[in-house]
C-alpha cells in the first residue's frame, strides 16, 4: 500500500510508521512539525504542512495519490481542550475536514481515523461495547466524535470508507520511539519522569467510585495498537466499509495499581502528591474487544501491564 500518514511525527503515529515500513508498506508522513522533530522519522519521507491549509492538503493530493491515509493529526490534551475548546474543534474538526474535502477531490477513499475511547464519556455498561451510547465528558473527546460522525456522513454521499480506532489508553515505547508530547499529560510517563527527576508525582483525584478511589483506565501497548491501525487498513483495502473498533485489553488499571507497577519495574519508591479530580475525567474506562478481535483477528501480544511499564521505564532512563 501507498499510506498517507498525518500526525506522523507524534508518538502513536511514528510508531506505526516503521510499522508499516515494517511490513512493505510505502508510507509518506505530512506534518505540521510544531511539537515534533522530523529528525525522529529517519529515513522515512514527509512533507511539512497544516490541515488548516487546504493549500498545503491540495499540493499533497497533487504530487502523491495514496491509496489510503492514516489520519493521526490531532490535539490530544483533555485538560486543555476544557481550557481552550475552540483551538480543539478548528484543529480536529475543521482540519479533518480539510482533509477529507481534499481526499475527494484527488479521489482517495479510505481512511483510517485516529479516534479515541473518549468519545465514551463516562459509559452505561463495562466493558465498553462500540454500540455504547456516546456522552464524551470533554472537547477533545467532543472532537473525536464529531469527526466519527463526519465520516459517517461522507460514506453516505461519497461512497468514503473509513475505520476508526476508538483507542484506550496508548502506553509502552518501542526502542527509541516513546512518548515525547509537548507538555506530556499521560499518567505512565509523568510517574517515571517525576521518579527520575527526584520530585513528586501529582495524582488527580482519590475519591472515585473505584475499589482504591482512583480512576480505572484500560492500556494498550502502543506496537499492538498500530497494529490494529495496519489491520485496518487491510479491511479497507479488501472492501470493508465505514465502522469503529474499540482497541485496548478488556482489563482495567487504577491510577494507584500504576504507580505500583512503576515501583516495582524500577525498584524505587514513588512520591506521591494528592490533589483533587481534573475536570472531564471519567470513572473507569475499560474495552469490549469482542468485534475487532472476530472481525480483524486482532488479539494484543505486548499489553500486560509489566511489560507497558518496562518498555516505558527503559525508554525514559535513554532519553
Amino acid at each position: 500500500m501507498k499510506i498517507l500518514l498525518t500526525g506522523g511525527a507524534g508518538y502513536i503515529g511514528a510508531i506505526t510508521t516503521k510499522e508499516l515500513e515494517k511490513a512493505g508498506h510505502s508510507v509518506t508522513v505530512f506534518d505540521h512539525f510544531v511539537t515534533h522533530n522530523p529528525s525522529k522519522l529517519g529515513s522515512t519521507p514527509f512533507i511539512k504542512g497544516d490541515l488548516l491549509n487546504p493549500a498545503d492538503l491540495d499540493a499533497v493530493f497533487t504530487s502523491l495519490k495514496p491509496d489510503l491515509v492514516m489520519h493521526f493529526a490531532a490535539y490530544i490534551q483533555m485538560g486543555e481542550s476544557v481550557a481552550n475548546p475552540t483551538k480543539y474543534h478548528e484543529n480536529n474538526v475543521l482540519g479533518t475536514e480539510n482533509l477529507l474535502k481534499a481526499m475527494v477531490q484527488a479521489d482517495v477513499n479510505k481512511l483510517v481515523f485516529a479516534s479515541s475511547a473518549g468519545v465514551y464519556g463516562n459509559p452505561q455498561h463495562l466493558p465498553i461495547p462500540e454500540d455504547e451510547p456516546c456522552h464524551p465528558e470533554n472537547p477533545y473527546g467532543q472532537t473525536k466524535l464529531d469527526v466519527e460522525n463526519m465520516l459517517k456522513q461522507y460514506n453516505q454521499t461519497h461512497g468514503f470508507c473509513s475505520i476508526s480506532i476508538r483507542f484506550f489508553n496508548a502506553a509502552g515505547a518501542a526502542g527509541t520511539l516513546g512518548e515525547d508530547h509537548h507538555d506530556e499529560s499521560h499518567l505512565i510517563p509523568n510517574i517515571i519522569q517525576a521518579q527520575l527527576a527526584g520530585r513528586e508525582f501529582t495524582l488527580f483525584g482519590t475519591d472515585y467510585p473505584t475499589p482504591d478511589g482512583t480512576c480505572i483506565r484500560d492500556y494498550i501497548h502502543v506496537l499492538d495498537l498500530s497494529h490494529a491501525f495496519i489491520l485496518s487498513a487491510d479491511k479497507l483495502m479488501a472492501g470493508g466499509n465505514t465502522t469503529a473498533y474499540n482497541a485496548g485489553t478488556g482489563t482495567g488499571y487504577s491510577n494507584k495499581q500504576i504507580i505500583d507497577m512503576v515501583e516495582r519495574v524500577s525498584g524505587k519508591s514513588v512520591s506521591v502528591k494528592y490533589e483533587s479530580r481534573r475536570p472531564g475525567d471519567a470513572n473507569e474506562l475499560v474495552a469490549d474487544v469482542t468485534r475487532i478481535k472476530a472481525e480483524l483477528s486482532w488479539s494484543p501480544t505486548h499489553s500486560d501491564l509489566e511489560s507497558i511499564v518496562k518498555s516505558a521505564y527503559s525508554y525514559h532512563t535513554k532519553k
